[in-house]
């Protein structure tokens, strides 16, 4: 820091004085109790609080990604450090250096490629329908894929139609969820069973929201690290030091099928 100068570098995401904290100007201790954790998740990346209903969306968000089984190369990684006898925080920390572009990063991918379909049909003065066609065709020339369509376990992805739901009840629409059912709809007219999956659905739903695809990574490691602390506590308590992990060789043994309170 410069002598002459203390306040050599600023920031805009939060100020912290004598007995006050405040994130994007809104007092920490207000925003406590009074807004959900996907509102000020939102309030801290994009600088301004979301509606209600847009927090809720928010939240959809983050619960959908909050794990997805011991198979992930997070999960993998975490455990595997955590059964070496390293810290909870060095455990988890290997966990989220394996969220990249293979494992997680088609969230952000989703949303770039369907905005150069959106960039596309402007351009071109085509229907979404058109460009996503077009768009495909030029990526299967190329040898791209289109990221956030089709999974390796789920047919039709639990989660993708529940978040769409949530994304309807908020009131939120426009082009990049249109083209994100128009590239759906170029699969399904081309006989490819590949529907839209969660990654994709959070993709085109964060870039309707306005949020820039450099972050969206991070958003799928804010929703992830629950689930890597849960795993990593599992190994710490019931596995043996320095065992091999198998990726495919166990079974679940939690609780069954549970209704929440109230259904």
């Amino acid at each position: 820091m410069s002598e002459t100068n203390p306040n050599a570098w600023t920031t805009g995401v939060t100020e912290i004085k004598p007995n006050r904290v405040a994130v994007r100007g809104y007092d920490i201790a207000e925003l406590m109790g009074n807004v959900t954790f996907g509102q000020a998740v939102y309030l801290i990346l994009r600088g301004e609080l979301p509606s209600a209903a847009v927090g809720k969306l928010m939240d959809a968000i983050l619960v959908s990604s909050i794990d997805h089984g011991a198979t992930p190369p997070s999960v993998l990684a975490a455990r595997t450090v955590a059964s070496t006898g390293a810290a909870l925080s060095q455990s988890v920390a290997a966990g989220i250096m394996s969220i990249n572009k293979s494992h997680g990063g088609a969230i952000q991918d989703c949303a770039t490629q369907l905005g150069q379909i959106i960039a596309r049909a402007e351009r071109d003065n085509q229907s979404l329908a058109e460009a996503a066609k077009a768009e495909l065709a030029d990526m299967k020339q190329r040898g791209e894929r289109m990221s956030g369509f089709g999974h390796r376990i789920h047919s039709q992805d639990p989660r993708t139609a529940r978040l769409f739901e949530v994304t309807t009840e908020a009131g939120v629409t426009g082009k990049y969820l249109d083209a994100a059912k128009a590239v759906e709809q170029v699969f399904a007219d081309a006989g490819k069973k590949l529907p839209i999956n969660v990654d994709g659905a959070i993709g085109a739903v964060l870039a309707q929201l306005g949020f820039d695809p450099a972050v969206m990574n991070g958003l799928f490691m804010i929703a992830r690290v629950p689930g890597l602390v849960a795993h990593v506590a599992e190994e710490q308590s019931r596995q043996k030091p320095m065992r091999k992990i198998d990726p495919v060789a166990h079974s679940y043994d939690g609780p069954g099928a549970r209704d929440l309170p109230g259904d």
